[in-house]
């Protein structure tokens, strides 16, 4: 298989890219120097913008992996957010459909809800808190217009949620609390918004990367869910980390400066993600955090 994965040099984009490799795709990636170095692996990187690839150099695909996205949720410029999330997804799609592409995975988010609520649905409203909600609820609606005009190409959108893990170190203020509690928990004790019970889904990557792979075996478009489905309370991610590593932090809380605009409950209902793709996460917070302490946290 030749498969396009956009945001190759990303999180979720460099795991896929070297599980893909892994088993003997063909890799053609866009990437940003600033990003992951995948020097050494026999993939083609394209240092370009999604809407400046050179297509000719690509070619034909069996498939894509739509990972690129601005995804920082405090960028304002929403005409921006939209040029980069929305108009580059039509861009990519059309282009799948002209070149011989019978998959299209891509990357949504739990942001399309907002405060709604939680355990979330896929049918469940949507209530984005900003400009990065609001574009994935506008590709996620594309990308079920395009399914149902390309019935033989098939659709999947991800909706992850709290995806963590080996390689999110790059993305700095915008990395998961884990890491971000890791980090402070090894010069001291870590700061925590008041009291602790904000509560996450969290997805290991190694369990985002197994739910791209079979969702090339779906057998109809659709927008799945992709969390663990069990959250954890901040304070729970302490304690954690604290047995993970031998440490004895102490929580030290702070206001949260963010207010009704931050989501301090996501939830994930799985069903839907089993049954349409056979996914089951495998990895509880525990032996996650335990892995990845292993491999770089």
């Amino acid at each position: 298989m030749k498969a396009l994965v956009t945001g190759g040099t990303g999180f979720i984009g460099s795991n896929v890219v070297r599980e893909l490799l892994s088993e003997g795709h063909e890799v053609i990636a866009t990437g940003a120097l600033h990003e992951q170095n995948l020097a050494g692996l026999p993939v083609k990187i394209l240092y370009t913008g999604m809407l400046g690839i050179d297509w000719e150099a690509v070619g034909d695909i069996d498939a894509i992996f739509h990972l690129g996205a601005i995804s920082d949720t405090r960028v304002n410029d929403r005409d921006e957010m939209m040029r980069a999330n929305v108009e580059t997804t039509k861009a990519l799609f059309e282009y799948a459909a002209a070149h011989g592409a019978k998959n299209i995975v891509y990357a949504s988010s739990t942001a399309v809800y907002g405060n709604m609520p939680p355990p979330y649905r896929e049918e469940g409203n949507v209530a984005p808190l900003n400009a990065y909600g609001e574009s994935k609820v506008m590709q996620d609606e594309y990308a079920m217009r395009f399914a149902k005009d390309n019935q033989e190409i098939r659709v999947v959108g991800l909706r992850y949620c709290n995806v963590y893990g080996p390689g999110e170190a790059q993305k700095g203020k915008t990395s998961t609390m884990i890491y971000q509690f890791a980090q402070q928990m090894r010069k001291g004790n870590p700061k925590l918004f008041k009291h602790g019970e904000q509560k996450r889904d969290y997805l290991y990557v190694k369990d985002a990367v197994r739910a791209n792979m079979l969702a090339l075996k779906a057998k109809e478009s659709c927008i799945v869910l992709c969390g663990s489905g069990k959250p954890t309370t901040f304070n729970d991610v302490v304690r954690i980390l604290n047995e993970t590593f031998g440490l004895s932090r102490t929580p030290e809380y702070i206001d949260n400066p963010y207010g009704d605009l931050y989501q301090s409950y996501t939830e994930c209902d799985m069903s839907l993600a089993k049954e349409k793709l056979g996914f089951v996460p495998s990895f509880a917070i525990e032996k996650g955090i335990a892995d990845y302490a292993k491999n770089g946290l």
